[in-house]
């Protein structure tokens, strides 16, 4: 969905629906390969975790998974963390059986709600109604926590939901383990989230269900 200067790519009537994120990196070995060998290079200098973006079946998991081990063997380093961006529904619904294979989720809440609801979310039309709050939203979001906490693994929330005022007692009450905000929003964030009752906010989470 965002055009790249120094990639020759087929225009597409719908880049939401596209050649994108892991679809790409697939049909395109040799970028996927560029970056992660300047990842596992870097992961010499601290902590690494690698996500992947767009997984909507075992089958690309699985791809990309053994790209990362061939580079691995290749550069001789150790293992490193991986996961997936959880933000189609396709996703949301194996994510007991990614769950087994992962070592996180991160739950992308801007895609995962356009994807679910059918709206584009970059159409100010239907801005109001794209609403990530939807019971139908978190849903794939509360089906995605409990099969990640089943396996033993983290699940974390990013885009505009894990900054939002009313979303975040929600997440906290479906038992995200991790917000991911911009930094001007991290302290209204972490001053929120100190003032919650584990209690009051499940509570809130099932209303929302509801």
């Amino acid at each position: 969905d965002k055009p790249l200067a120094y990639l020759t790519l087929p225009e597409e009537e719908n880049p939401f629906l596209g050649q994108r994120g892991i679809r790409l990196c697939l049909a395109r070995p040799e970028l996927l390969r560029t970056q992660l060998r300047a990842l596992l290079r870097a992961s010499s200098y601290g902590k690494l975790r690698i996500m992947f973006p767009m997984i909507t079946n075992f089958e690309d998991w699985t791809a990309a998974k053994r790209m990362v081990a061939e580079v691995q063997h290749e550069l001789k380093v150790g293992p490193v963390e991986l996961g997936i961006m959880i933000e189609v529904p396709a996703a949301a619904l194996l994510a007991s059986v990614f769950a087994r294979e992962v070592d996180f989720f991160s739950i992308g809440t801007n895609d995962l709600t356009q994807y679910t609801l059918a709206m584009d979310r970059t159409n100010p039309a239907l801005s109001e109604q794209a609403d990530g709050l939807n019971p139908a939203v978190l849903t794939l979001i509360e089906r995605t926590v409990k099969a990640a906490h089943s396996a033993g693994k983290w699940t974390g929330v990013c885009g505009e939901l894990a900054a939002n005022p009313l979303a975040v007692p929600i997440l906290v009450g479906l038992g995200v383990d991790e917000l991911s905000c911009s930094v001007p929003a991290i302290p209204a964030v972490k001053a929120q989230v100190r003032t919650l009752a584990r209690s009051t906010a499940e509570h809130l989470a099932a209303q929302a269900l509801a």
